[in-house]
């Protein structure tokens, strides 16, 4: 019978990893060169979760799950915490949030809910100005959800968006200055106003109420499927879409 390990296994193990007799890359290891394996672990349990594939999820969990090992014994070899203090101070503040669950609050839907938390996370903080609580909105994000998030404190600020109307507008006229700086070679200008006409794009999705993310990935799933069609159509041709005139591409493609 397969061995079940516990969670101080586990962190004896990474621990083991990372002493003198341990692994040599995972010695080497930083917070700053973990960087990249915890957003493509990130992404990958993102792919497990769309593909309903429950084995890959549990093992892709596993995966963060070394993340956030590695990086709490990178910080307790340098006296800075430890992953008890990790997950004391997340109950702590599980426990803080949830006074419909762990005290006496009462509430009726999951939006009530939410106003609670983030009146919550409002008490917490220190008295910031608001360019500090922006900068505290990760660049490490991708660029539309980090927009989106931008907006989102925006309108808490009291900003209005405007109406889908008038953010059209916005885009329409984004698209004729991209139009002119390509037709008088401006690089950086196309550069600067291609931004924004992304930026009023996701701005556009908030007051739709739609999820830009899904909506991009739901697109970019369509053209794949088309793509596949397109290119199955043509494999007398090996696949090779550059040797058939526009014609017979427009044909294909319709």
């Amino acid at each position: 019978m397969d061995k079940t390990y516990s969670f101080d296994d586990f962190m004896d193990i990474v621990r083991r990893l990372r002493s003198k007799d341990g692994c040599p890359w995972d010695r080497e290891q930083t917070h700053e060169s973990l960087k990249q394996c915890l957003l493509e672990e990130c992404y990958e349990v993102i792919d497990a979760i769309d593909n309903k594939d429950i084995k890959n999820l549990c093992e892709e969990l596993g995966d963060i799950l070394l993340q956030v090992a590695m990086h709490s014994v990178i910080a307790e070899e340098e006296n800075a915490f430890t992953v008890s203090d990790v997950i004391s101070e997340e109950s702590k503040k599980m426990i803080r949030r949830h006074p419909h669950v762990f005290g006496d609050l009462e509430v009726k839907s999951s939006d009530e809910v939410l106003k609670n938390w983030d009146a919550i996370k409002d008490l917490e903080k220190e008295d910031i100005s608001p360019k500090q609580e922006l900068d505290k909105i990760p660049k490490a994000l991708p660029a539309n959800i980090r927009a989106e998030k931008v907006m989102k404190k925006a309108v808490k600020y009291g900003l209005d968006l405007g109406s889908s109307q008038h953010v059209m507008k916005e885009i329409a006229k984004r698209l004729d200055k991209i139009n002119m700086a390509i037709e008088n070679g401006e690089n950086h200008l196309i550069f600067n106003e291609f931004g924004w006409l992304v930026f009023h794009i996701i701005k556009l999705s908030l007051i739709l109420q739609i999820n830009a993310e899904n909506s991009l990935t739901n697109a970019t799933n369509e053209f794949i499927n088309r793509l596949i069609d397109v290119l199955f159509l043509n494999k007398e041709n090996g696949y090779n879409l550059c040797d058939i005139t526009s014609a017979e591409h427009e044909a294909l493609w319709r």
